[in-house]
């Protein structure tokens, strides 16, 4: 019983993507370990899993932390395969970042050949509002085209860290239940009855 018990915990993977530096592995460290980590080395990729509550039901979380550098570029397109969810991170005192989520946006959407995947645009470092360089009726506005929310978010202070994964998680796990319905019915349809 219990290791059957364990294999039927559903497993969401969420892939963290954006520039270099804006702060995607200290979200994750964050929301993982309740840690604000102020340096470390650039990330190659780090994959963290933990079992959580979402809305009373047990589940697992697999996080994918990616590099935003250049020189991994040529892997991403397996790690966007491997995705359910994803959180586009940008800093707001970096415009250049912001920039970049386009290119982030429309490479997943052409690796997955879906514009629809679950996907937050998340602008970091929000406890630096004094060096915002990001409007967020601007990144609100990107958002909005993309047809996705857009959330602020500080892995200092923990501003929205929890809120951004469990309302990706919530999108995720509506997508997957959406699919099984869809197969049920498809299910019902092919069955005939002699």
């Amino acid at each position: 019983m219990g290791k059957k018990a364990k294999q039927d915990i559903p497993l969401h993977k969420v892939i963290m993507v954006g520039s270099g530096g804006v702060g995607k592995s200290a979200l994750t460290l964050q929301y993982m370990y309740g840690d604000f980590v102020e340096e470390y080395d650039p990330t190659k990729a780090d994959s963290y899993r933990k079992k959580i509550s979402l809305d009373s039901h047990s589940c697992q979380i697999d996080i994918l932390d990616t590099a935003g550098q250049e020189e991994y570029a040529a892997i991403r397109d397996n790690y966007y395969r491997s995705g359910e969810g994803f959180l586009c991170v940008f800093s707001i005192c970096e415009y250049e970042s912001f920039v970049h989520t386009q290119e982030f946006r429309d490479q997943i959407a052409r690796v997955l050949d879906d514009d629809k995947v679950p996907f937050i645009l998340v602008g970091n470092k929000a406890d630096l509002g004094q060096l915002r360089r990001v409007n967020a009726a601007e990144a609100t506005e990107r958002a909005a085209g993309w047809g996705c929310h857009y959330m602020e978010t500080s892995a200092k202070t923990r501003q929205n860290v929890e809120e951004v994964y469990t309302l990706l998680l919530r999108q995720i796990q509506e997508r997957k239940l959406g699919s099984k319905d869809r197969d049920r019915k498809r299910k019902k349809r092919k069955c005939v009855i002699l």
